[in-house]
């Protein structure tokens, strides 16, 4: 057996699954929370997309050393890339959330 075939046998899918769905479901509400912030505060073009990628990064950085302790590997099967991504989905998500608050809040501006 290889050194990959045996880490492979390490991994326990249900647990992977449940990774991979937990990861999502922060991911959604991080970048949902920084749409809501970004029409709060009237962020507009260019600022509001940065605001977006830093939650990204901010998101990635509290998983990486809280919940995966600094071992990515382990905890998510994708590596980097699943914890980095944000997904189609929540870009959609902070635009939605972006633009309704930013209605919500600066209607009469």
């Amino acid at each position: 057996m290889s050194a990959d075939d045996a880490h492979l046998q390490l991994l326990y899918q249900p647990h992977l699954a449940h990774n991979a769905a937990s990861l999502s479901t922060l991911k959604w509400l991080c970048t949902s929370f920084a749409g809501s912030v970004a029409g709060v505060l009237g962020l507009e073009n260019y600022w509001g997309f940065a605001l977006f990628f830093a939650s990204i990064l901010l998101t990635t950085a509290v998983v990486w050393s809280i919940q995966c302790k600094g071992d990515v590997d382990r905890y998510v099967q994708g590596g980097w890339w699943e914890i980095i991504n944000p997904g189609q989905e929540n870009i959609a998500s902070f635009i939605l959330f972006w633009t309704l608050f930013y209605g919500l809040v600066h209607v009469y501006d």
